[in-house]
């Protein structure tokens, strides 16, 4: 952590840096971390937090073996993004944000992927999947897929 806090420690506004640092070396934020950037940044322990908890980027817990990202902007809502992000809710048994008890899939929603012509959009484990059908999802879905 520490180490990362140097790296970065003279950029402008080196707490979004040093964030998406740890989040690619780690997969998350620890909270254990946020009393050493504090200390680090001369910033307030809420300062941190805030900004963590702020951007839906950045997690306090590891995520799961595979990452789904469904696009609710309205391009892919008017497109039926609503019902796909209903039946991974139903099928994971978890919300967005929530990874299954096993560890093996975390949702998330996001509110636009880039691709609105080909909508309803997701993205899995960073691979983005266009025009996806509630049959294509529940693939997705599967840790082995």
């Amino acid at each position: 952590m520490r180490s990362i806090v140097a790296e970065h420690r003279d950029d402008r506004g080196a707490l979004l840096p040093i964030l998406h640092a740890v989040m690619e070396e780690m997969g998350h934020v620890d909270p254990a971390a946020i009393p050493i950037l504090a200390d680090e940044l001369n910033l307030s322990r809420a300062d941190v937090y805030g900004v963590i908890t702020f951007y839906h980027d950045f997690r306090q817990t590891p995520p799961g073996r595979k990452t789904i990202r469904i696009c609710r902007a309205e391009a892919c809502q008017a497109v039926g993004a609503a019902q796909l992000a209903d039946n991974a809710r139903a099928r994971l048994g978890v919300g967005f944000g929530e990874t299954t008890a096993d560890g093996a899939v975390t949702l998330e929603q996001v509110f636009c992927l880039g691709n609105c012509a080909t909508g309803p959009s997701v993205q899995v484990d960073g691979r983005l999947y266009g025009r996806v059908s509630p049959e294509q999802l529940d693939g997705m879905l599967e840790v082995g897929a």
